[in-house]
């Protein structure tokens, strides 16, 4: 028996990896083992195989697969034997596929009616109504992080340019990280997290907000590095989250109502609509 299945595992490998694949015209399937009228066929296998893989790691993969098929038809056929309630599963198979059914269709439903994305002024409109609810959890920024080895020239050209963080100032920075800066990120058009900044600098804070309420500009340095740090604004934990980081997070709320007044209207209008076409039929008892 073990020398069967020696046998044919190695057959199998020769059709997993064969450069040219036997097909007949109707595509019949390849047996490769049967269990309780349930077949597995070479094919089956085959589709698992990913490609350039040894062929012990094949056959590995396979074993484990054919496994796992075997377990679970006897798994389910010795279910089946021993399940006597086969009506209450009846019913939820029967109730399972017409939520799956209803919600495909919903789907449908939505994609026809259902805009891209909300306009502007429906996101700006939505925010000065309902902005004061969208508070941070974390803290933000916006400025630029500028990190540059200790022996690089010009550090009191960079310490200036950094505090000054004027439009000339910015495109001198620019020119100068290209040659001399380890990391330079600006950030003053879109807000980050403070954290993020947190983990590329040598500072340790037990009140964030206090350093963010008093810093404009803050210099440090280790062994190796110069870390230069403007802010040009910010906003901390409870604060309303800016419109433009809230934009998405809107855009997603809208939508979302949007979605349950399609499916509310639609299902109100089937409703009336069959109670005054005569579908629904009460009976006077």
């Amino acid at each position: 028996m073990k020398i069967f299945r020696i046998t044919l595992y190695s057959a199998l490998i020769f059709v997993l990896f064969s450069c040219v694949k036997q097909e007949t015209e109707d595509k019949t399937l390849t047996p490769l083992l049967e269990v309780e009228g349930k077949f597995l066929y070479v094919e089956d296998v085959q589709n698992i195989i990913p490609p350039n893989v040894s062929p012990a790691d094949s056959l590995e993969i396979a074993e484990r697969f054919e496994r796992k098929w075997i377990t679970d038809v006897l798994l389910y056929q010795n279910s089946k034997r021993n399940i006597t309630d086969k009506d209450e599963i009846d019913r939820l198979i029967e109730e399972y596929r017409k939520s799956l059914i209803i919600h495909q269709y919903q789907q449908l439903l939505l994609a026809s009616r259902l805009p891209e994305s909300p306009s502007d002024e429906e996101l700006k409109s939505f925010y000065e109504q309902y902005g004061d609810q969208l508070t941070l959890n974390e803290n933000i920024l916006k400025g630029l992080f500028l990190v540059v080895p200790t022996n690089a020239p010009q550090i009191a050209n960079v310490r200036n340019w950094v505090k000054s963080g004027n439009t000339k100032a910015l495109e001198s920075i620019e020119k100068y990280s290209i040659r001399n800066a380890i990391s330079y990120d600006y950030f003053g058009d879109r807000w980050i997290p403070f954290a993020e900044v947190l983990k590329k600098i040598p500072l340790q804070l037990e009140q964030p907000e206090n350093f963010l309420a008093t810093n404009r500009y803050y210099e440090t340095s280790d062994s190796t590095k110069q870390y230069f740090l403007r802010i040009e604004a910010y906003k901390t934990i409870g604060q309303t989250e800016p419109f433009e980081m809230a934009k998405q997070k809107i855009s997603d709320l809208i939508i979302n109502k949007l979605k349950s007044k399609i499916i509310s209207d639609f299902e109100n209008e089937l409703y009336n609509d069959a109670i005054k076409d005569g579908t629904v039929n009460y009976f006077n008892n």
